[in-house]
């Protein structure tokens, strides 16, 4: 395919947005190359600057669960615009939407709504911290939250692939405050409680890693870090930014029968728009400004654009039969199909799938970590990247991302891919 036009934006982007993107992950350092600009998008499909129509399995990083430019997101933005586009002010839909969620998601009693997954997740440790009243945090090597300070610390995802886990602008004082554990290992938490007794405030995690590919949790793991954080009065923080509204109605928690004391949320509850929401049930929520101390705002948090969107894409989520049977099913249909192919090739891989996330790992080895995850084979992945984009399938430009299954997919485009990939392999 040709790419001449995508050059000669990201030349021109070059010169006046720092590295030619607002998101590290789209620049292709991982792959090498020149970013593909986008012109539009419908159903599973990317239309580009050049005219290039491609398969999506990134599905803007999550939210398009239902497909691009999918018709009652459209026209409930465009029906929400005519009236305005921000008061600040409060208004009836965000409320609409927060009963909703609240309806469809275990454990929460009251949510509140942001601009990202970063705010939510940086709110949610702040609120963990100010309601226990200690300052230390477990993440996991591995799982992005954001890019907030606490976070970035072996943080996987963009910060993996540009190998700057630790990033410059971190203080010393933060970074003591966040311990770092391995994720799908348990003992290592104990650990860590144990050399910091009555000084940690939270276990933030994503009960499915999709920062360094799609890594499900080993049997016991999670249910092994609620029974320690029940024993020792810490905080379970579900980071459900990508897993939230996407593998059940009620994410993670339902999908695994584990209450979390904490949800974050982003990506599908915004419909494709930008909104972040972290909810709890009252006893924690009440320590939240106005009613308590802790401190969070946002200017245009709430906004009714956004809040529309998420409305109607949870709507229909909300009301479909068998939208996440359906989205499973096709998820696993690409799996045995591209791990069929894989093999007849002999190409080195292990496949990890749960509901609608997968990614492809070129290495032999279960990946079941970040340090499992950094063994696969990058100059193989960078090929594998390249020449799917090739053949007209867009995968994300990183080894270290889960692929995102969406329900526009026809069985059709399973099997486009499926062929792409065999033709892709055969040269790795």
């Amino acid at each position: 395919m040709i790419y001449k036009r995508s050059s000669a934006l990201f030349a021109e982007a070059e010169k006046v947005i720092p590295g030619g993107v607002n998101s590290p992950v789209r620049a292709f350092k991982g792959v090498g190359g020149t970013p593909v600009f986008i012109k539009e998008a419908r159903g599973a499909y990317l239309y580009d600057e050049d005219g290039n129509r491609l398969i999506d399995f990134i599905n803007s990083w999550g939210p398009m669960i239902l497909g691009h430019a999918y018709q009652p997101v459209v026209d409930a933005v465009v029906e929400k615009a005519k009236k305005g586009t921000s008061f600040g002010m409060p208004t009836e839909i965000e409320t609409q939407i927060a009963e909703l969620a609240v309806s469809m998601v275990p454990n929460i009693d009251k949510i509140r709504f942001v601009n990202s997954g970063t705010e939510a997740c940086m709110s949610a440790v702040r609120l963990a911290r100010g309601f226990s009243g200690k300052a230390k945090i477990i993440k996991f090597a591995g799982c992005y939250h954001g890019h907030s300070d606490s976070f970035l610390i072996q943080a996987g995802s963009g910060a993996s692939t540009f190998g700057t886990p630790n990033s410059p602008g971190v203080t010393e004082g933060t970074a003591k405050d966040t311990l770092l554990a391995k994720y799908n290992d348990l003992d290592r938490v104990k650990g860590l409680i144990e050399a910091n007794l009555n000084e940690i405030a939270c276990i933030i995690i994503e009960p499915v890693a999709g920062n360094m590919g799609c890594i499900p949790p080993k049997d016991g793991f999670l249910e092994g870090l609620r029974r320690l954080c029940d024993a020792h009065d810490i905080l379970l923080i579900f980071d459900e930014v990508m897993t939230g509204f996407r593998l059940a109605k009620g994410g993670a928690q339902e999908l695994f029968n584990i209450t979390a004391d904490i949800v974050c949320f982003g990506k599908v509850i915004g419909g494709g728009l930008p909104v972040g929401a972290f909810a709890a049930r009252n006893e924690i929520m009440s320590h939240l400004a106005p009613l308590g101390p802790v401190y969070q705002a946002g200017t245009l948090s709430g906004n009714p654009l956004a809040m529309a969107a998420g409305l109607a894409m949870l709507t229909d989520l909300n009301t479909s039969k068998d939208v996440f049977l359906r989205l499973s099913e096709k998820t696993e249909y690409l799996h045995k199909g591209i791990e069929s192919v894989l093999k007849a090739n002999n190409v080195v891989h292990t496949i990890n799938r749960l509901g609608s996330m997968i990614s492809v790992h070129f290495d032999a080895g279960s990946v079941t970590d970040f340090d499992t995850a950094a063994k696969g084979n990058n100059d193989v992945f960078k090929k594998f990247f390249h020449g799917l984009l090739n053949e007209g399938v867009y995968i994300a430009p990183s080894a270290f991302e889960t692929w995102f299954i969406t329900d526009a997919l026809s069985y059709e485009d399973l099997d486009f891919t499926i062929n792409a990939v065999d033709n892709v392999s055969k040269n790795l």
